[in-house]
């Protein structure tokens, strides 16, 4: 899906294959499933040196981004390149520190205390297998993955320097044209696939896998599958782009390398071939020597200073949540960029609390799940999917036009042979929810409700029961539940509640305040028909160009 950007220099040194855009992506399909890479323990320097020098109590910065996700990294370098000093705010660890296994990033098998951000239990996206519950105890620690529980919905986001590009399946996705103007109506699409998609797919790096080469891997035969059952039932298959090297990948398969996505690395960080945004953004707004980072660091509070800027309140936490400092810090200009969630939530208390009283009606509103639902397939024994999977997807089956629904074939790369098919679908989904503040508990609330999945379920059976009576296979029951079908409970891919064109203006500039931006998803209201983060990413390339050469 998409185009084909052309090879720039910024991607010299990538993989040779092709840049593209496709379609889809997946967080935490491989739930059941040491050293770093050159360029990995570059940035891990780098990330130490940031987790020495936190930012002071009475710093003043000229621009103080909360987040180092991809909205908060393309922030931070291209301000950084137009010679600005900014600070970035992450609340979670800066991940440069190798576990007892000497690997930084725990297995997906295997849940540990590095996993899950502040739990005392953990909640796989897969919470059962063959009749017997995944889920375990772990210590309270400030882990990678949050599974954020909200009424009616749990939302997975990463936790660490880099965002949700450590959690994530690496799914570098451009939607296709003709469903851009449902996805960003005030943008101008022309901009976007001229210049603002190619520039975000070669910062971050994404490749496709050699077609060639996948016919006869075997850690893509559960993938084959997929596409043999798609195509029979007369659906479209098309590759996946990815910011995975694949050449590692290829490495992998042939066993000179350490294992990393042939470990069933995904849910927890990827130890070896994914490139997060630690090797790409981040390492170059690094490199400007204008970037410092504070992790273990949470805002809590943003107010208009009495001579000019703002004054943003920064609580530091130390690994088990406990607050072990609070400081006040100048800003003169802020950039919201804690992800959908993490940003609605914050404009929501400061609207509340009277801290930003001017912001307008429109802050928490138009929040989706990007039609985000899950399920399995258990096919006939000819059609055995493989003991070894990459969990790093990179296929699926589209039917959008048709029935509003992508499919990924996605990988349950358990170690053992399964006979199932597995699949993450996006669909369209015209369920909106909002964010409110809950003066009396002190907390912001999402109002989404389970039974607004539906709609995505009757999408994504426009594929499956179609499959399922061609190859005269079965739903799987087992994996979300007793006797339940869907993985209706959950979403990878928070968007909107502070949305373009409405809580801010065409660029993220945020009504009522010059100098607060956002920059993040939650400027793109709830869906983007595939998977988001090249469109965050490239929505963000796009707005601070206009920030920098209008603002400063």
């Amino acid at each position: 899906m998409g185009t084909t950007p052309k090879r720039s220099p910024a991607s010299d040194g990538l993989s040779r294959r092709r840049f593209v855009t496709g379609t889809s992506s997946i967080l935490g399909a491989a739930a059941l499933a040491g050293h770093a890479t050159q360029a990995h323990a570059r940035t891990t320097a780098a990330t130490a040196a940031d987790a020495a020098a936190p930012v002071a109590d009475g710093a003043t910065v000229p621009a103080l981004v909360i987040g180092s996700g991809y909205g908060g990294s393309v922030a931070a370098l291209r301000l950084a390149e137009a010679g600005v000093d900014v600070h970035m705010i992450e609340m979670g660890k800066a991940w440069d520190t190798p576990g007892s296994d000497g690997k930084i990033f725990a297995n997906t098998t295997s849940p540990d205390i590095r996993s899950y951000w502040l739990r005392t239990r953990t909640k796989q996206p897969i919470s059962n297998f063959l009749g017997f519950p995944l889920d375990k105890n772990v210590p309270l620690h400030t882990g990678i993955l949050d599974a954020e529980e909200f009424g009616g919905i749990v939302v997975y986001q990463g936790r660490g320097v880099g965002g949700g590009s450590l959690v994530n399946g690496g799914m570098a996705v451009t939607p296709r044209r003709e469903n851009f103007g449902a996805v960003l109506p005030t943008v101008d699409a022309g901009e976007m696939y001229g210049t603002y998609y190619p520039r975000a797919n070669a910062g971050l790096g994404v490749a496709t896998i050699d077609p060639g080469w996948f016919e006869t891997a075997e850690c893509y035969q559960y993938a084959r599958v997929g596409r043999k059952h798609a195509q029979r039932s007369g659906f479209g298959f098309v590759f996946v782009p990815d910011v995975y090297d694949w050449d590692y990948m290829e490495k992998e398969q042939a066993g000179t390398v350490p294992k990393s996505a042939l470990a069933g690395e995904i849910l927890y960080g990827n130890n070896h071939g994914k490139k997060s945004l630690q090797q790409t953004y981040l390492a170059r707004a690094r490199a400007t020597g204008r970037v410092t980072i504070s992790p273990l660091h949470r805002v809590t509070s943003v107010t208009p200073a009495a001579g000019g800027g703002f004054t943003v309140t920064i609580e530091q936490i130390n690994t088990e949540g406990t607050t072990t400092a609070t400081k006040s810090v100048t800003a003169e200009r802020v950039f919201f960029a804690a992800g959908s969630v993490g940003t609605s939530k914050l404009l929501v208390k400061l609207k509340a609390t009277g801290a930003l009283p001017r912001l307008n009606g429109e802050i928490g509103k138009g929040w989706g799940d990007n039609g985000n639902v899950m399920c399995g397939r258990a096919n006939h024994m000819w059609d055995a999917t493989g003991k070894l999977q990459s969990s790093i997807p990179t296929a699926g089956i589209d039917n959008w036009a048709a029935g509003g629904a992508f499919a990924e074939v996605a990988p349950l790369p358990t170690g053992i042979e399964t006979y199932a098919s597995f699949y993450l679908s996006i669909t369209k989904n015209p369920h909106r929810a909002e964010f409110t503040w809950n003066a009396a508990a002190q907390r912001a609330e999402l109002n989404w409700q389970t039974a607004w999945k539906q709609p995505s379920i009757t999408a994504a059976k426009t594929i499956f029961d179609k499959i399922n009576s061609k190859e005269g296979t079965i739903y799987r029951t087992d994996l979300f539940g007793t006797y339940k079908i869907w993985g209706d409970h959950l979403t990878y891919h928070p968007l909107g509640g502070a949305v373009l064109g409405k809580a801010t203006d065409n660029y993220g500039r945020l009504h009522g305040y010059p100098g607060l931006y956002v920059i993040d998803g939650a400027l793109i209201p709830g869906n983007t028909s595939v998977n988001p983060f090249v469109t965050i990413t490239a929505l963000a390339e796009r707005n601070i160009e206009k920030i920098i050469d209008v603002d400063l």
